[in-house]
């Protein structure tokens, strides 16, 4: 591996979090000997005071901006305010104090909730502009899009290094399985272990199973984005993903088998689908910094039910 991290001071915003509990085993993994992890109760980043002081004490050489208010579409609907004011001001401030401390490159985490509704499938970065979100998860979408006009402009006036990742939906161990903010996979596993144990004949999904998503396994996602920190040093966005889609419907089928759930599946189609299909062009990724996944679909799912089964009491019920 390579020695890049070894002697450098990198700040994970997000670190104590799902995502960067795996940054952080990849750093060390590469010898990283300063990792600094933020922690919410210490510097909340909305406020720019805290963001100066966390600059001020941690004096980072690269961040690695993970931190976001995030949820399912229920959450992202109840929330829309929230969501985009918060997870704007964080980032805009973020990297606003990087550039004007000339630290040596800022790593910015979008989603891929910023394409728009309808994006040609596979999503390639140079359509992240032709259309409008998603409308659950468009305020989120948007304020995490902002850092990568931010990130563009940064480098085009002042040469400031900051570069722009977009992740498809992450699922692995240590998931957030609460039901009121967990994503697809969290809560439908948790769904059918908790219908087995109740044991109840039905389990009622939301929509209509027919919308497609693209799953990246966490470790996975990590190293690529660990990669592009290493290696990529560009304007253009970069999708981080696994390359393949499932219908809802599918996923749904796949994990009630994984999970030894016998009863019904009922489908509530009064409730969104969001967005209709989701699949990542991650030829880029691959040209730009060698990244591709490693992560078979079934055996990441196979994980993450595992992993829950033991933790189950610790999470949230």
């Amino acid at each position: 591996m390579s020695e890049f991290f070894k002697n450098k001071r990198i700040v994970i915003t997000g670190g104590a979090g799902f995502l960067g509990s795996y940054i952080i085993e990849g750093l060390q993994k590469r010898g990283c000997k300063n990792i600094l992890i933020p922690k919410i109760e210490d510097y909340n980043f909305v406020n720019l005071p805290d963001v100066i002081r966390m600059y001020d004490d941690m004096k980072p050489d690269i961040v690695i901006h993970l931190a976001a208010v995030v949820g399912g579409i229920g959450v992202n609907r109840q929330h829309p305010g929230k969501f985009f004011y918060e997870n704007l001001m964080m980032g805009v401030q973020l990297i606003d104090q990087a550039r004007l401390r000339k630290i040596e490159k800022f790593v910015a985490i979008g989603t891929v909730c910023s394409y728009p509704k309808f994006t040609p499938v596979p999503f390639k970065e140079d359509d992240i502009w032709n259309g409008y979100p998603e409308e659950t998860n468009a305020p989120y979408g948007l304020a995490k899009k902002m850092l990568l006009v931010q990130s563009q402009s940064y480098r085009a006036e002042y040469g400031f290094n900051s570069i722009f990742l977009v992740p498809v939906n992450l699922y692995g161990p240590r998931d957030n399985f609460n039901p009121a903010s967990s994503h697809v996979i969290p809560a439908l596993i948790k769904k059918c272990v908790d219908a087995i144990d109740a044991g109840d004949d039905h389990i009622v999904c939301w929509g209509t199973g027919k919308a497609s998503r693209e799953f990246i396994y966490v470790s996975d996602a990590a190293e690529g984005i660990l990669l592009a920190a290493e290696r990529y040093n560009g304007p253009e966005p970069v999708n981080i993903g696994a390359g393949f889609e499932i219908t809802i419907k599918d996923l749904t089928e796949k994990i009630v088998k994984l999970t030894g759930f016998k009863g019904q599946i009922r489908w509530d189609s009064s409730k969104p689908d969001g967005q209709p299909r989701r699949r990542l062009d991650v030829s880029r990724a691959k040209n730009l910094f060698g990244f591709e996944a490693q992560m078979t679909f079934d055996e990441g799912l196979k994980r993450i039910i595992d992993w829950f089964r033991e933790n189950r009491h610790r999470t949230c019920s």
